[in-house]
Formats: structure tokens, sequence, C-alpha cells
């Protein structure tokens, strides 16, 4: 074994009889943790990074695997038995297949194998669409206008004027797919690409059909039904299967993706499945209680508000929250919150009244002036007062000196 180089079994955490997805898993999960993109400016990271990326490239290639089993780190530097035949160990072989397939399911990419010229489905086409709140909640039916492309009624979809036939593409050669290589750490890297001249089906048109451009279809103005389910929620798209862009080479259509944008309400707030909501109640109803009534989305319910209840008090009405996209028969909550209306303008027989009735409930009015001492009118007079008391005896204690 080579000074200083580990084990790649032991680098990949996996015993020596692991098959090709235990060795998969495990790159993908030390791939994911030492990334250099996960992990910018740190060193240790990149060389654990990279020390994967070796272990994962010679055991997951079976002549490679067996060479290292037989000769270990010597087989790739030219000086064992097994040498000869690599010549060193170089990165720019297929780890641009390794990459493509661990790294496009890691960033959120997908790796796709299709035979060139085969059969593709068409691009999803987006589209958004404006419901009330009360909408969301209940759900509904809409209409909504699309661009939606049909075959072209001249060239009956071949793209051609007049019958006009279809030759090989010479940006991909037929191929329907074009390679494009860049450098990277690990040595060269080919990314494969959709042709954009053919769109993938490896023919383009010679003398294109003057009604639709060579395309094969035009953009007509087509109303489609939507289906709004009870509970959706902002921003959530609803797809309508088979509606998007024309498939190639004979590959189903796209579909079409429509966001629901829903409106704001002026009466209540949404969280998930919950309702939110604030009432006023008067003095009087919060110190005696009262049966009140509140607005929900089902129209008015009659509930109890009990004696003493507090400013900011919240209450509970299960099950009139907003349902459950997938269940409607499911419902959340709408949660009520009771803020006390304190009066800014009373008669004086009300202040008066409003008095007595504190002086019944506790007087606080009464305490709060004890408390307050000398903070009143009187109170600053009996201040006066008693420093003028003061300064005379002082003044009395002065002449009696003299």
């Amino acid at each position: 074994m080579a000074e200083g180089k580990r084990d790649y079994y032991e680098v990949l955490g996996v015993d020596r009889s692991a098959d090709e997805a235990a060795l998969k898993k495990a790159y993908r999960a030390l791939a994911k943790k030492y990334h250099p993109d996960m992990n910018p400016g740190d060193k240790e990271a990149e060389q654990k990074f990279k020390e994967a990326s070796e272990a994962y490239a010679v055991l997951s290639d079976p002549e490679k695997r067996r060479q290292y089993d037989q000769f270990g780190h010597a087989a790739f530097e030219g000086g064992g038995e097994g040498g000869a035949g690599f010549g060193g160990f170089d990165f720019s072989g297929d780890m641009g297949d390794i990459f493509g397939d661990i790294f496009g399911d890691l960033f959120g990419g997908r790796r796709t194998r299709r035979q060139p010229n085969g059969p593709m489905q068409g691009a999803s086409v987006r589209a958004s669409l404006r419901v009330t709140f009360e909408e969301a909640i209940f759900g509904c039916e809409k209409e909504l206008t699309i661009p939606f492309k049909e075959e072209c009624s001249s060239c009956h979809g071949t793209g051609g004027r007049d019958g006009s036939p279809r030759i090989t593409c010479t940006k991909c050669g037929g191929r329907g797919q074009v390679i494009y290589q860049t450098q990277s750490l690990f040595g060269t890297m080919q990314n494969v690409q959709t042709c954009p001249d053919c769109q993938g089906s490896g023919k383009v048109v010679k003398d294109k059909c003057p009604v639709c451009g060579g395309s094969g279809y035009v953009s007509r103005r087509q109303k489609v039904m939507v289906t709004v389910p009870a509970g959706i929620d902002n921003g959530t798209s609803i797809r309508l299967r088979g509606r998007g862009e024309p498939g190639v080479n004979g590959g189903p259509r796209g579909d079409l993706l429509v966001e629901v944008m829903v409106a704001a309400s002026p009466k209540f707030a949404r969280q998930d499945m919950d309702l939110f909501s604030s009432v006023s109640i008067s003095v009087a109803q919060a110190t005696l209680g009262c049966e009140l009534v509140i607005n929900t989305v089902d129209g008015d319910v009659v509930t109890t508000i009990r004696p003493g209840t507090q400013s900011g008090t919240r209450i509970r009405l299960r099950g009139k929250g907003v349902p459950d996209v997938h269940n409607r028969s499911v419902r959340g909550d709408h949660f009520v919150t009771l803020m006390v209306e304190i009066p800014t303008r009373l008669s004086d027989e009300a202040k008066e009244a409003m008095r007595a009735f504190d002086a019944l409930a506790g007087d606080s009015l009464g305490k709060a002036a004890k408390a307050a001492g000398g903070s009143g009118e009187k109170g600053k007079e009996k201040e006066k007062s008693k420093k003028k008391g003061f300064f005379d005896k002082f003044k009395d204690r002065k002449d009696d000196e003299q």
C-alpha cells in the first residue's frame, strides 16, 4: 500500500464485499458532506472530498477494483504487477459519468438516459390563476385561457413547405444531442445537452413551412377548466397533464402547471389549515360575560364569553378552519382573539356610574389616589404647607440664636 494513503474501503466506510449500490450510497453521503461547494474555503473538507472521489472512482469500476483488491494502491502507481495496465490513477476517465449520476441527484438535477432521436416529452407550460380567499377555502371551477400549440394545418406537422423533406441536423450530426466539454478539478467533464437546432429530433427542415416557421405547430388561444381543490394554499401549483408543449419524435405532450394566487382576506388570516381573526368586545361584555356572534368562513356562529374575560383572550372554534386539500372532511380550527374596547368618550352620567361601579368593585380609583399620595392637587397643597412650616420653624430657630 502506498505510504500515506488510506485503504479505499476504509475511506468509504464499507466492507470489502460491498456491492455497487452500497458503494454509491456511501460515496453519495461523503460527497454531499465534503463537497467544496458545501464547504467553501475548507481545505480539509476539500481533501476528504478528493479522497472519497478517488476511492469511489476505483471501486465502482469492476476492473480497477479487481486490480486494487489484488495489488492495492500499487496497481495505479506503475510500480506493481498490475500497474502497467493503468499507468497511474487518472480522474479524466469515467468520472464524468460518475458525477453526472451522483451529483445530478445531490444538487437538484436529474440524469436521464435515452436513445438518440428517441421520443421526448414536451416541455411544461406555466400559468397563474387568481382566486378569492373563500374560493381557496371551499374550492371552485375556474376557466383559464392559455396559448396552446396545435398541428399546423398547412404542413400537417412536418414543418416543411409542400412536403419538403427533413434532413440530418448538421450541428449534432443527427444524434439529437451535443456534447460540451469543460475542465474541472478532476479533469475533463462532459455535459450532454439537447441539440438547440433540431430540438433533439436529429432532423431539420430544409425548406420551412411559411405558416409555422418549420416548427410544425401554430399557437392558438385555448380555454381550459381548472378544478381548484378545497383548502389549496397560495402559491400551490395544479398540474394538468398533456396541456403543455408538444413532444419530440412522437413523445407525449408536456404538462400545464397552474400556480394558484389566493387573494388576502380583510377578515381572516391563514396559517396552514387554521384561521385567525379578532373581535372587539365592550368592558361590560368582558366583565359580565355574554353570548357573542362571531363571523366565520361558514357564516355567523354564537359562542359564550365567560365573565371576567381579559383582553387578548383567544378562543378556539373547532372545525371552522381550512379543509385538508387531500381530504375536505378534515378541517383546521378558527382562533378568535377577544379585544376589550375601552370607551374614549363618556357622558357625565356614565362617568358617575363608572365611579360608582368602581367603588363597588374594589375602589381601584381610591386606592390609586392613596398610592399616588401627593401627586394630586390636594397633595401638592399639603406639600407646600409642609415646606412652609419647615422654613418657618427654621426661621424661628435662627431668630432665637440671634
